[in-house]
């Protein structure tokens, strides 16, 4: 394991040690298993690192970069669309089956 992390206990994550260890994962010096175990973190909560570093790197490379937070904004507006789809429906069902006199279940 490549000693760029601090090997004194690391209580919080930030941004800069994150992008460290996705590297070195990306560059091979380490692996997730041994991220998880010599940082006491879950597989899965490193290999979500990795795939926002993936995620970014894609989107930094791409001929007209979005901004972060304009691609949040986007996917907030989406998700907000379809909840609202999804009340009027069913909306629309409960007010179908109240005049069909059907119980709810």
């Amino acid at each position: 394991m490549s000693t760029t992390i601090v090997d004194e206990e690391i209580k919080r994550w930030t941004a800069k040690r994150k992008a460290v260890l996705v590297t070195e994962i990306l560059q091979g010096k380490t692996t997730v298993s041994e991220a998880s175990r010599n940082y006491d973190l879950t597989p899965a909560e490193v290999e979500e690192w990795v795939d926002q570093a993936r995620k970014g790197m894609e989107n930094a490379l791409k001929a007209k970069p979005q901004d972060i937070r304009e691609q949040y904004e986007r996917q907030l507006r989406d998700l907000q669309e379809a909840y609202g789809e999804a009340m009027l429906e069913l909306r629309a069902r409960k007010k179908f089956q109240s005049l069909l006199g059907e119980d709810e279940t």
